[in-house]
């Protein structure tokens, strides 16, 4: 039983009419140039078919008539043919006029279009293979130094001279800076010191600090 599933893709319906008129519609290779008012016998023709409706018959006719191939075949000398590839006289010169506008607006239009399509694709690979700038990375700041802390100061007193003996440690006050040493000797007022440096000073009682 022969499928009666209507087809709806215009690549399918040019294929359909391929096989059914091969001598009209031209699959591959040189068209020829198709009667005029073709749809109408075209739609007699397939009244009773439930595969294809006019408004698809007529899109697919649109698709095959506008193709490059079948506008090239547009030109001077050549024969209009039928369904059934039967001359139907020759092209008037205005409709060969109007094909090759056709064919030329169409061509500059898909260069137009590679072109374009071309130059997004080399701005696209030009952007991807753009170098991406580093960014150093940040030194890290040096640690602080710790501050030595300052040496506790010794609040030094005066020495009284009863209290002093030999050998007792004190500090005895040459300049700004007392200097620390051992007692060597003590005569009335007058102490001798012998200094930490190995020195050894004699020094009134007020210049001894404990």
């Amino acid at each position: 039983m022969e499928s009666t599933e209507k087809l709806t893709d215009t690549n399918a319906i040019l294929a359909y009419l391929y096989e059914t008129f091969p001598l009209c519609f031209i699959a591959e290779g040189e068209t020829k140039p198709l009667k005029i008012g073709l749809f109408q016998d075209l739609a007699e023709r397939l009244a009773d078919d439930s595969k294809v409706s006019k408004t698809q018959l007529r899109i697919a006719l649109r698709r095959y008539t506008s193709s490059w191939r079948y506008l090239k075949g547009v030109k001077a000398g050549a024969q209009r043919i039928d369904l059934d590839g039967q001359d139907c006289g020759e092209l008037e010169q205005e409709h060969i006029d109007h094909a090759q506008l056709t064919l030329k607006e169409s061509q500059e239009k898909a260069k137009a279009k590679r072109i374009e399509k071309a130059t997004a694709a080399k701005a696209s690979e030009k952007a991807s293979k753009k170098p991406v700038k580093k960014v150093a990375p940040k030194r890290a700041k040096p640690t602080p130094k710790p501050v030595k802390e300052a040496a506790p100061v010794v609040e030094l007193t005066p020495a009284v001279l009863n209290e002093l003996k030999q050998n007792q440690r004190v500090n005895v006050k040459l300049g700004k800076t007392p200097v620390a040493g051992v007692i060597v000797d003590i005569k009335k007022s007058d102490v001798q010191v012998q200094l930490d440096s190995g020195l050894t000073v004699k020094v009134r009682i007020e210049h001894i600090m404990l």
